[in-house]
């Protein structure tokens, strides 16, 4: 399935029943007076949340949605039947922005956003009915002769972008292994190869923690110099890492050989999150040598220590893991179980 991420929309809510105009016939009562009821409510649209949708794909394919007019009033006061609302389901994490009619000016805004299963957010309200003549006599007038029209419904276009919502997101520079990552520690089953964005879409994966805890782990495709700017992949993936709780820097000991090499790699992934969006770097975030298997074991750890005592990793919590053969991917998980419970914590007291 395509991973799309943001779709352009038009929405047309229904235009309200028109009110009746209409006076009482009825045997026996010689001078009926006015009966014209009222227009029925046109339809809304409305977006829902679908924790079950993953992609804005099936909104590509479809581009105008429209509810459909309430009905007209009728004699003996009868309302219109009011139109059924068209609900529109989209993934988790949707932004929804509000564009200023084509060929006219005005900005962009951003009207809302869907962030749990269930959750509504009405883009374009349905007309009013018109009210028919009934609603309209007087000590001056017992005959009105008119009603009012019903409403227009709104008409818009909207913008949809899609930030999937992830607890961790491991991010790296193209071949840090974070496909390979993702599906030993999770279910999630992305393409694995060995050579440069094979990952073309965010990959989401659950991992379990003991019997009750998860961690939702976005994979995010490789970084390049200027991804902020666009370049390789650039701000398309950028975005889905916004959500995070916590950053996991994955770099290859496969790619860098040495202590310059991994410093290197690691400034210019950091260097374009710092670009990208200063609060990036706020986020809490740990460093994993990854791929520890492409090389001797003692090498590997002695690069740990040489990496550790670094000036830029002062105070760094940096680990040693190799997916391929399990090397500490428990201590890995206890670091992410642990962080993730720290941050809830902190958030429940604030």
């Amino acid at each position: 399935m395509r991973f799309i991420d943001e779709v352009k929309i038009d929405i047309e809510a229904g235009n309200g029943g028109n009110g009746c105009v209409s006076f009482r016939r009825e045997k026996f009562i010689p001078k009926g007076g006015p009966d014209g009821g009222d227009g029925g409510r046109g339809g809304e649209v409305i977006l829902v949340g679908d924790a079950q949708k993953g992609t804005l794909l099936d909104l590509r394919y479809q581009r105008i949605y429209r509810a459909q007019k309430g009905g007209n009033g009728s004699g003996k006061n009868r309302t219109g039947a009011s139109s059924e609302d068209v609900l529109i389901p989209v993934p988790l994490g949707t932004e929804v922005w509000f564009l200023p009619p084509e060929g006219e000016p005005g900005e962009s805004f951003m009207g809302g956003e869907i962030l749990t299963d269930g959750a509504t957010l009405v883009v374009a309200k349905g007309g009013r009915g018109g009210k028919g003549n009934a609603h309209f006599t007087s000590s001056t007038n017992r005959t009105p002769r008119f009603a009012q029209p019903g409403e227009e419904g709104e008409s818009v276009s909207l913008k949809l972008i899609l930030k999937m919502i992830a607890q961790v997101a491991l991010i790296g520079l193209p071949n840090a292994g974070k496909s390979t990552m993702i599906s030993t520690l999770s279910a999630a089953r992305p393409k694995v190869a060995a050579y440069p964005f094979t990952t073309l879409q965010p990959n989401l994966g659950i991992m379990q923690v003991g019997d009750y805890q998860q961690i939702v782990i976005a994979d995010i495709p490789g970084l390049v110099s200027d991804a902020h700017l666009g370049t390789g992949l650039g701000t398309r993936f950028l975005r889905h890492i916004e959500r995070t709780k916590t950053l996991v820097h994955l770099l290859s000991l496969a790619e860098h050989t040495d202590c310059q090499a991994l410093i290197k790699a690691y400034e210019v992934v950091t260097r374009e999150l710092r670009l990208y969006s200063e609060n990036l770097l706020e986020r809490e975030s740990l460093i994993v040598l990854t791929q520890a298997d492409t090389m001797d074991q003692t090498r590997a750890v002695e690069l740990l220590d040489e990496f550790r005592q670094l000036p830029e990793m002062a105070g760094r919590e940096i680990l040693l893991v190799s997916s391929a053969t399990g090397f500490g991917l428990k201590e890995l998980k206890r670091s992410l179980a642990e962080t993730i419970a720290n941050i809830e914590k902190t958030h429940d007291i604030n």
